[in-house]
């Protein structure tokens, strides 16, 4: 008889993968506790790089059935994710999104077009970064982390190094690392 697993995804500490249970009971997939495969992992990072899906991956048998509730679960990498369902495919494991068996050939065209958007997604993301980082250096606005010291702090950290003082001893007076005052000099 085939088991059943979950494997449920959110990028970040705060998020819940609740929503995600509830998706998969609501599509009549009973899957015991023990095998629902929980992590807090960002899409972009490879799958075989994901400590929870490669302890997935030592559990699964052929038979098994694999439950995702969005195919960006598995990740944002197209190739990723298509070399990930034909390896699973490959060991005898169904990897099902929602009803939908993904080795299937009807599976396979969503699949591929569900990766399809969200590789555009994830470009787009990039596009829109990219274009609003030079819109930014255009018109000046400072990018990064503030400075921690001011220009009239600087030129006080130069003289007192500059008289003799120490990296450290510098440091220790502004209350800062001797990176920050290496930055300065």
């Amino acid at each position: 008889m085939p088991r059943t697993f979950a494997y449920v995804r959110v990028s970040t500490a705060g998020q819940t993968t609740e929503n995600q249970v509830h998706e998969i009971e609501a599509a009549g997939f009973h899957v015991e506790p023990h095998r629902i495969i929980t992590e807090t992992v960002s899409g972009s990072t490879a799958i075989a790089q994901r400590r929870g899906f490669i302890r997935l991956m030592d559990r699964l048998e052929a038979g098994d059935v694999l439950i995702v509730t969005k195919l960006d679960r598995l990740g944002r990498d197209a190739i990723d994710v298509s070399s990930t369902v034909k390896a699973l495919a490959d060991l005898g494991v169904r990897v099902a999104l929602g009803g939908v068996d993904l080795a299937s050939s009807a599976g396979t065209m969503t699949m591929n077009v569900l990766n399809a958007v969200a590789q555009f997604e994830r470009d787009l993301l990039i596009e829109r970064t990219q274009s609003g980082l030079k819109r930014a250096r255009l018109e000046g606005t400072p990018l990064g982390r503030p400075s921690t010291l001011s220009e009239k702090q600087k030129q006080d950290i130069r003289d007192d190094l500059a008289s003799g003082l120490s990296v450290s001893a510098v440091a220790r007076k502004y209350a800062t690392s001797r990176q920050t005052i290496m930055r300065a000099r």
